[in-house]
C-alpha cells in the first residue's frame, strides 16, 4: 500500500491532457483538489489511528499473492467481503460528506473479474489470465481507477451500430499484431482526471452487428489520444472546515487510442458486451446500499443540526421527518446487507451480489433524494440561501449586526451558528451540491433502469402462484419460500 503523497506524486508526473473551461490544466490545479482530497482520504484513513478498529474493513489480503491491500483494490471472495466492502463505503463517504469515488474502480475490476473468466470459458481466449496480470499491478501499486463506461449514445432510438457516426459509442477501428485501437468517447466518468486507470466497459447489450462495440480494456488517464474534459466542484472550504473535498466529472475522449494485448479483456464477443455492462452496475450499485446510506446520514446530521440551532429539535415534526430519513438510510442499507448474503459466488471466484436487493435499495434511494433536500430545506429555513458572505462576517463594522441578529437557540453559541449555516449553504445551495442531487438520482443509473433490472431479475411467476394456491387455482410448480429458491451465499 502507498501513503497520500505517493499518490499526488504519482498524479504530478502524469501526461497533461485534462481540459477545463478552455484551458489545458495540470492536475494540481486548484479546482481539482477536491476530487483529489477524496482519494487522499482512502489512502490516510489506511494508516490514522483513529480508525484503527476498522482495519479489517479498509484493508484486505489478496487471493493473488496473500498480501495485505486496500480493499479498494480488492476482488471480493466471499459473502464477507462484499459486506465489508459495504461497511468501507458507509464510512469513507461519512468522512468527506460524499461521494468517495474509488468505488468505481473496485466495481469495475471485480466486474472484469467476472466476464473475461466466463468470456475464456466460452471462447477459449486468454482475457482473464491477462486480467490477473494487470490486477496484480492493481494491488501491489496500490492504485486508482475509474470506471468509463456510459457512451454519449448520440441519436437514443438507435443502435450502435446504427448511429450516423458509429464513434457515438466507443468501438474498435483497428486490430494491430500488439494490440487494438479505440475510438469514441464516455461520459459521465467520475474523477476520471485524478486516477491512473480508466476501466473501459461497454455500456448496454450488443447483437451479433456490433462486436467492434464489445471491447473491455484498461488504458492509462494520460494514454496518448485521451482527452479529459472535466466539469469540476468542491464544498467551500470556509471557516476552517476539513477539505475541500469535491468531484471532478469527466467526457472522456478516446482519439485513436492505442491499447495493448495485454490490458484488453473483451474484444468482440458481443454476446458478453451486455454481461460485463450489467455486471459493473449491479457492483456499483451495491457500493450506493454504502453511499446513498451515508449521504442521507450527512443530509440527516445537518438537519438535526438545523432543529438544534433553530431551538425546535423536540418538536414532533422534526421528529416525524427525522424518523423518514432513518428508514430510508437504514433500508437501503439492510437491502445492500441482503445482496451480500444472497451473493452468488462466479466461476472465477469472484462473489456476485443479488441482482433485485441492489436495485431495490439504489431504486429506493435515488427517489428520495431531493425529499431529503426537501426536508432539510424545510428544517434550516431560508438562511442557507442568502447567507452574508464570509468577508462581512470577517468584517468589525458588520459582524457586529450579524452576532445580533442571527442569534437562535441561546444555548447555541453565534459561531456555531454561523459554521451550521455555512456548511448547510454549500451542502444544498452550492455547485456541487446540485451535482450530488443530480447524482443521487442518476449515478449508478436512474430509477427507471433499476426498475427495469428488477422486473427483468424477479420471478413474477412465483408470486403469482402464491395467489393461485389460496384462490385455489391448481398450480404445477414446487412450492419455494425462498424468492430464489436457493440457499443464501451458497448458489
Amino acid at each position: 500500500m502507498i501513503t497520500s503523497s505517493e499518490y499526488r506524486k504519482r498524479l504530478s508526473k502524469m501526461r497533461r491532457n485534462v481540459y477545463m473551461d478552455g484551458k489545458l490544466i495540470g492536475r494540481d490545479d486548484p479546482r481539482m483538489e477536491g476530487a483529489v482530497n477524496v482519494f487522499v482520504k482512502t489512502y490516510d484513513m489506511v494508516t490514522d489511528p483513529e480508525f484503527k478498529e476498522y482495519e479489517d474493513i479498509l484493508t484486505a489480503t489478496s487471493h493473488l499473492t496473500g498480501k495485505k491491500i486496500n480493499r479498494f483494490c480488492h476482488v471480493h471472495q466471499s459473502v464477507a467481503d462484499l459486506l465489508a466492502k459495504q461497511r468501507m463505503t458507509r464510512l469513507t463517504c461519512h468522512q468527506v460528506g460524499g461521494c468517495i469515488a474509488r468505488c468505481m474502480g473496485i466495481d469495475s475490476t471485480n466486474a472484469n473479474s467476472v466476464a473475461s473468466y466466463e468470456a475464456d470459458q466460452k471462447y477459449g481466449t486468454e482475457y482473464y489470465k491477462r486480467f490477473e496480470n494487470w490486477l496484480r499491478d492493481f494491488q501491489e501499486n496500490d492504485r486508482t481507477a475509474c470506471c468509463a463506461q456510459t457512451d454519449v449514445k448520440g441519436h437514443r432510438p438507435a443502435r450502435p451500430h446504427e448511429q450516423l457516426d458509429p464513434d457515438l459509442y466507443v468501438h474498435v477501428v483497428e486490430t494491430k499484431s500488439d494490440g487494438i485501437v479505440i475510438r469514441g468517447a464516455k461520459v459521465h466518468n467520475s474523477d476520471a482526471s485524478v486516477v491512473e486507470w480508466l476501466n473501459v466497459l461497454p455500456t448496454r447489450r450488443l447483437t451479433k452487428e456490433e462486436g467492434e462495440w464489445a471491447v473491455s480494456c484498461a488504458v492509462p488517464a494520460d494514454a496518448e489520444g485521451v482527452k479529459l474534459i472535466v466539469s469540476a466542484a468542491s464544498y467551500p472550504a470556509e471557516l476552517g472546515a476539513p477539505g475541500p473535498y469535491g468531484s471532478a466529472d469527466s467526457l472522456t475522449v478516446f482519439d485513436n487510442v492505442f491499447v495493448p494485448w495485454e490490458n484488453v479483456f473483451l474484444n468482440g464477443e458481443y454476446e458478453l458486451g451486455g454481461r460485463l455492462a450489467l455486471l459493473f452496475a449491479l457492483y456499483h450499485r451495491h457500493s450506493y446500499t454504502g453511499c446513498k446510506p451515508a449521504m442521507t446520514d450527512v443530509i440527516m446530521g445537518a438537519t438535526a443540526l438545523m432543529a438544534e440551532v433553530n431551538g425546535i429539535e423536540k418538536k414532533p415534526h422534526v421528529s416525524e421527518k427525522l424518523a423518514e430519513m432513518i428508514c430510508t438510510s437504514e433500508l437501503c442499507y439492510g437491502t445492500g446487507v441482503a445482496a451480500g448474503i444472497n451473493a452468488e459466488k462466479s466461476g472465477s471466484g469472484t462473489y456476485i451480489p443479488d441482482i433485485v436487493y441492489c436495485n431495490v435499495s439504489r431504486k429506493h434511494a435515488g427517489e428520495n433524494i431531493y425529499h431529503e433536500f426537501d426536508i432539510l430545506a424545510d428544517i434550516a429555513g431560508g438562511m442557507p440561501a442568502t447567507l452574508p458572505r464570509l468577508g462581512d462576517w470577517k468584517n468589525p463594522e458588520t459582524r457586529p449586526y450579524l452576532e445580533k441578529y442571527m442569534m437562535r437557540n441561546p444555548e447555541v453559541p453565534i459561531e456555531d451558528v454561523h459554521r451550521a449555516f455555512r456548511y448547510v449553504q454549500g451542502m444544498s445551495c452550492s455547485e456541487i451540491a446540485g451535482v450530488m442531487q443530480y447524482a443521487g438520482v442518476h449515478g449508478g443509473g436512474s430509477p427507471r433502469m433499476e426498475q427495469i433490472a428488477i422486473m427483468g431479475s424477479y420471478d413474477m411467476e412465483k408470486t403469482k402462484n402464491i395467489a393461485k394456491r389460496l384462490a385455489g387455482i391448481p398450480v404445477k410448480e414446487k412450492y419455494s419460500f425462498d424468492r430464489l429458491g436457493e440457499t443464501p451465499g451458497e448458489k
